[in-house]
């Protein structure tokens, strides 16, 4: 029985992948669909690294090339428009998680002033 051979995708079809794969990011946050958009995300960053660990062709045509600007450039604008729709609810999630600590430091300053006199004598 002979083995099949796994041969490594080419970086062209890695950027397809990534441009693929950026696009549903956009449907998910378009839709907040924060869950898939963090599972889409993960698949995009196992893209990137196994870019990043394929050799470049030096003998790539220029049609190709002219391919892989226009995905990086799709990729990028898809990212912007990721970034649109989360940094909005990323903020509110600060924002929410400020006041929570604020409140929780609050409380505990209280809490840890009950029964004790302030100083100046403002308690007593």
């Amino acid at each position: 029985m002979m083995a099949t051979m796994h041969r490594m995708p080419s970086q062209i079809e890695l950027y397809e992948e990534m441009s693929l794969l950026s696009s549903r990011m956009v449907e998910a946050a378009r839709a907040s669909d924060w869950d898939n958009l963090i599972e889409l995300e993960r698949g995009v960053a196992g893209l990137r690294n196994t870019l990043m660990a394929t050799p470049e062709d030096s003998n790539t045509p220029a049609a190709d090339l002219a391919r892989k600007h226009g995905l990086i450039q799709r990729i990028l604008e898809n990212d912007a428009e990721v970034r649109r729709h989360t940094e909005p609810w990323m903020e509110h999630v600060r924002k929410y998680l400020g006041d929570s600590t604020r409140r929780r430091d609050v409380q505990k300053a209280y809490a840890a002033g009950a029964g004790e006199s302030a100083p100046g004598g403002f308690g007593a």
